[in-house]
């Protein structure tokens, strides 16, 4: 081996900080702040009328679509967004090849001290865990992939309440505007009501726009991103307690995880 020993110095799991959602948003949020308050009096474009309908309207249309629990495991996925454990597939690669060249050395039950070193990473843990307790590789690797393609769904389904909640906006600020018209046509005698209607005709189309496309849509697009990020870690791990358990060598292992990985990621371990 070149760069790389049996000791499992290399992980996989990193916490982090998302610092490009958050300073996406903040930035999206605090430019449109900025024209606001340069044109002058930010305070017209507060509304309370206009935030129920909006914020209000598009997560009760949103739940119609989906359920309680779904729209409650969506904001738990935003914040593991935010707060995720950065996982590299080439990190996970030289992880799995560790445990396989210690498998292959010392047998597969020596992996058993090997089970809390890796106990950050679940989808991993379970694996080895199941293949020290004898379990085939064929049973590890159906298992394991029912697993991965159960979370994948989960993922899916938060990223689609994301999107539903994207087209729901817009039209909820749609649905304001006709409100406010309708209030505005209705006092035409009395001006003093017709600049609160028309605030809440066009606060409420504002408001559509900015949660549809700075919030609901980029949030949809990062989870789908992490998501495809976690699956391919977690292939890697499929892949690898699957080959432990059939006790492949190692060197057939490298060559089947390069076959995934991108050619910039491919590993060289025995190199």
């Amino acid at each position: 081996m070149a760069d790389y020993d049996d000791d499992m110095e290399v992980a996989a799991h990193r916490s982090s900080f998302d610092f490009a959602t958050i300073g996406g948003l903040l930035a999206g949020f605090g430019l449109i702040a900025t024209a606001i308050i340069l044109g002058g009096s930010p305070s017209s474009f507060i509304d309370l009328r206009s935030i129920l309908i909006v914020i209000g309207g598009t997560l009760a249309v949103t739940t119609i679509c989906f359920s309680f629990r779904e729209m409650g495991r969506t904001s738990i996925v935003i914040m593991k967004t935010i707060f995720y454990s950065k996982r590299e597939a080439v990190d996970a690669a030289v992880q799995v090849l560790q445990l396989s060249q210690v498998a292959r050395r010392h047998g597969v039950l020596a992996l058993q001290d090997s089970l809390d070193e890796i106990h950050d990473e679940p989808f991993l843990h379970k694996g080895v865990a199941m293949v020290v307790d004898g379990t085939t590789g064929e049973e590890v690797e159906g298992i394991m992939r029912r697993d991965l393609e159960a979370t994948v769904q989960r993922h899916e389904r938060s990223a689609s309440v994301l999107r539903k909640a994207a087209e729901f906006s817009p039209a909820m600020g749609l649905i304001g505007t006709l409100i406010g018209l309708v209030q505005m046509l209705g006092n035409l005698d009395d001006p003093t009501l017709i600049g609160p209607s028309m605030a809440v005709a066009l606060l409420t189309t504002f408001y559509g726009a900015v949660l549809a496309n700075m919030v609901f849509m980029p949030l949809a697009s990062k989870l789908e991103r992490n998501s495809r990020q976690e699956e391919m870690v977690n292939t890697v791990y499929l892949m690898g307690a699957a080959s432990i358990g059939r006790q492949e060598n190692p060197r057939r292992l490298e060559m089947l995880l390069n076959s995934i990985m991108p050619p910039s990621q491919r590993i060289q371990f025995f190199d």
